[in-house]
């Protein structure tokens, strides 16, 4: 074979190998059926937020003052926006963190696979598994505690940008939040702490009326409570609207908000995201 023929036949085979997107869907179908092989962990992450919206919804299930709601209505969208951050931000993280311990990232690197794959298959992973969880919540929440699915094509457009928004700010929260355990050994207690910490100061567990003024305050620099804010504008009536602090569901500063952790959580996995352990150099 001439110089000229193996450079073209060369050139026929790059132009056959896969890009970031394609191998970026590989990457993804490979993470969700590792992810539905485990299948206790398949269970707990879709029944484990039920658990906690039934066990909440059942013991605080009088009605709000003023409200129009009932206590169980309120625990719905709390329980989504969570449920939405559980995947992307905690779960996510203690993976990544893993996997950067098991010298998964490190061998991954070594390898022809670009590294926009690698966040893509995760992203394909959380899209899945953040969809599955919040249809599950959704379902026991209007079927069992009376909850009102949107209503119209404005509500579920509504249901749609704060999730796509809220997974996306949290996912990306969550890959770089997998960056400060020093082992995957830590990195449940690590990462789960200051997740429990904001869903007692968002609203999740206490309703929002009921907290003291600081904690929503200091709520509102993070992205939960506004999803939390955004689902009660989705879920509940107008007359819920009194509970929140500006007598208002703010659609447009939640988006704002959710858009600007979107915008600062990839700026800080490109300051923060790395391939090998600390120790590692």
């Amino acid at each position: 074979m001439t110089t000229t023929a193996a450079v073209r036949t060369a050139k026929r085979s790059a132009r056959r190998l896969p890009g970031a997107w394609g191998l970026g869907l590989a990457r993804g179908a490979l993470e969700l059926r590792q992810f539905f092989r485990r299948r206790d962990q398949v269970v707990f992450t879709l029944a484990f937020p039920v658990f906690l919206l039934f066990l909440f919804a059942s013991a605080f299930d009088d009605d709000v003052r003023g409200a129009g709601v009932t206590a169980a209505q309120l625990y719905v969208p709390a329980m989504t926006a969570a449920g939405i951050m559980s995947v992307g931000f905690q779960s996510l993280g203690i993976s990544v963190a893993v996997e950067r311990d098991e010298k998964v990232l490190r061998r991954l690197r070594a390898t022809p696979m670009p590294p926009a794959a690698y966040f893509l298959g995760k992203i394909w992973l959380v899209l899945v598994s953040g969809v599955l969880e919040t249809a599950v919540l959704l379902l026991a929440g209007v079927t069992l505690f009376g909850a009102a699915a949107p209503s119209g094509a404005d509500g579920w457009f509504r249901l749609v940008w704060i999730f796509v928004l809220g997974l996306t700010a949290c996912a990306l929260l969550g890959i770089a939040v997998g960056s400060l355990p020093a082992s995957g050994r830590s990195a449940t207690s690590v990462i789960v702490l200051p997740f429990l910490v904001l869903q007692f100061v968002s609203g999740v567990y206490v309703p929002v009326g009921s907290v003291p003024d600081w904690m929503p305050a200091v709520a509102a620099l993070f992205p939960l409570k506004w999803m939390c804010q955004g689902l009660r504008g989705v879920f509940l009536p107008d007359s819920a609207r009194v509970l929140e602090q500006a007598g208002d569901w703010e659609f447009g500063r939640v988006a704002l908000v959710l858009g600007a952790w979107c915008a600062g959580g990839l700026l800080l996995c490109l300051l923060t995201f790395r391939w090998k352990n600390r120790r590692e150099g």
